[in-house]
């Protein structure tokens, strides 16, 4: 399927093995990117604003999921992530342990995709005939 987002566009699909045609990240990947991205951009800002120096991060996003709601063959899990764990390396220039962890956890806090996969957040869906 190929999206536009204001000025950008990009496809996402599935793997051959799911019945896509693998011309893109999956719909539960760009879920994934779009977590380490805006924790990478919440965290240079709230490093910028509490004048710390943030050289750099590296996100590490990884998601535990069950196919078998998604494709049909159970319906005893929920369809979503058991489980998301981030590991960030941050080259937060002469942090002690306890400023990064401050700083991570404030990074969090602001996070609003971190928020969002957090928190319920009441989703509407319709349908219109085409």
């Amino acid at each position: 399927m190929a999206l536009t987002a204001g000025k950008f566009k990009m496809i996402i699909d599935e793997p051959e093995s799911m019945g896509g045609t693998d011309a893109g990240p999956s719909p539960v990947q760009v879920l994934l990117m779009a977590l380490a991205g805006c924790l990478n951009v919440t965290g240079h800002e709230v490093a910028k604003q509490q004048g710390l120096i943030l050289h750099g991060m590296k996100l590490k996003v990884e998601g535990e999921l069950n196919p078998c709601t998604f494709i049909g063959c159970s319906f005893e899990e929920r369809a979503g992530f058991k489980q998301i764990q981030v590991t960030v390396e941050a080259d937060l220039e002469d942090a002690s342990q306890e400023a990064l962890e401050a700083w991570l956890e404030e990074t969090e806090r602001r996070c609003p995709v971190t928020d969002n996969i957090r928190a319920a957040t009441d989703l509407s869906v319709v349908i219109r005939k085409g």
